[in-house]
């Protein structure tokens, strides 16, 4: 057995996908800026961003070296939560099972007893514990004209988790090879008996479109904007279970352990701009008009075949802006249900950017889980704490930004050019 398995099995979903597409997953994939801004972008996207955000934003008045031409090349986030370290139990258990078939149990029974008990309370700790990985990757075009704005994405995130589940049977045979003669630790097989099994959830949705926007002046100097976003989305699930003993990375993504299904969909966007000078913007959008669901494929009678849904999202926010400031707040207006071992999702979030003579912005943000997950057993998803810095000098940009929760670790970089 290999080390690291299940680390290269997180590291395997997402090659394979991003090798046909653009990665996502159920979650909305966000732009750099968005990330360390607590997720927020409704009412604050820049151009190139708001295929991602709110088609509207595209349209609307922004900084006058930033409302010409947008270019993300590339937005990559990802996020990370084990709160047990999945991972490297994973890795104990093999080392374990590795040392028990290799020792020579004629002139080491006792040991071979000691690794039969050790193996039974790491199995028994390992049960139920949860490895969630996220991984994004987006790439956007924005030209913003007094007429019709255009856009071209492609974008998303990739959501991947794996469990550890005990098998009871597991509990009486290793008790049972703690007092096993020699000739029954010698016919023990671990490999073979043990029945104890990770289990990998990952789902993910491929995006590609266009965004058209326009812009209409109304009374008292307001603007409204209204865009739209037509696009392909392809959704797959990965669904993969095995023994502990007999996991191996590459064969997560084989044909009896995928579905997919592709089809058109479309999102819908509106911001105005209200004030003395414009300085209010609220935005509201609408992803996903076309409900998309896709089954798992449960192929062991252990597994459950589980849902992946990709139903209309609303997501309304409102925004303060100035020179050297934007100020936001937005919420979901619907739930996002889980898929796998996770919590069901619908955000509250506040963000904040500060900006230095146009050459420099600190952003920071927080956004907390309304969601009753009360049912659900996956990692929990609370309140997160998000923080970021971008460079823009002569219109090219570097945008960073890390988040941090209770359960979450997660950093996101992009590249990209406005003017």
């Amino acid at each position: 057995m290999t080390d690291n398995r299940l680390t290269k099995l997180s590291l395997a979903i997402g090659l394979s996908i991003a090798t046909t597409a653009a990665m996502a997953s159920p979650q909305t994939f966000m732009s750099s800026r968005s990330f360390a801004m607590g997720g927020t972008g409704v009412a604050i996207a820049h151009p190139a961003a708001a295929g991602a955000s709110n088609p509207a934003m595209m349209a609307a008045e922004h900084h006058d070296w930033s409302d010409d031409f947008g270019l993300i090349l590339p937005s990559v986030n990802a996020r990370v939560a084990d709160e047990e370290e999945t991972i490297d139990q994973i890795d104990d258990i093999q080392d374990n099972i590795d040392r028990f078939e290799e020792l020579d149990k004629t002139t080491s029974a006792a040991e071979a007893r000691q690794t039969a008990g050790e193996l039974r309370q790491q199995l028994n700790n390992f049960d139920r514990d949860t490895v969630r990985v996220d991984a994004g990757l987006g790439i956007a075009l924005a030209v913003p004209m007094d007429s019709i704005s255009v856009g071209f994405f492609t974008n998303g995130n990739l959501r991947a988790t794996v469990r550890g589940e005990f098998d009871q049977d597991d509990e009486q045979f290793l008790a049972d090879l703690e007092n096993a003669s020699t000739a029954e630790l010698i016919a023990a097989d671990l490999d073979r008996d043990l029945q104890s099994r990770g289990s990998v959830l990952a789902s993910a949705v491929t995006e590609v479109g266009i965004s058209l926007a326009t812009s209409i002046d109304l009374e008292n100097d307001s603007q409204l904007q209204i865009g739209v976003s037509p696009k392909y989305v392809q959704l797959r699930t990965y669904q993969y279970t095995q023994t502990v003993a007999g996991f191996e990375d590459d064969d997560f993504d084989s044909d009896e352990n995928e579905t997919e299904k592709s089809g058109f969909n479309l999102d819908v966007g509106a911001a105005y701009a209200f004030g003395s000078h414009n300085q209010w913007n609220a935005g509201v959008v609408v992803k996903n008009l076309i409900p998309m669901e896709l089954d798992s494929a449960a192929n062991r009678p252990t597994e459950k075949e589980r849902t992946l849904e990709l139903n209309p999202m609303v997501t309304a926010g409102i925004a303060h802006k100035g020179d050297f400031h934007v100020v936001t707040a937005e919420m979901d207006l619907t739930k996002k249900e889980a898929f796998g071992y996770e919590d069901d999702t619908q955000w509250l979030a506040l963000g904040a950017e500060f900006d230095a003579f146009r050459y420099a912005q600190l952003r920071v943000g927080v956004r907390q889980n309304l969601a009753s997950n009360d049912d659900n057993d996956g990692i929990e998803e609370d309140t997160q704490f998000t923080a970021g810095i971008g460079l823009s000098p002569f219109g090219a940009r570097l945008d960073i930004g890390a988040l941090v929760s209770d359960a979450d670790l997660g950093a996101a970089i992009e590249l990209g050019a406005a003017f």
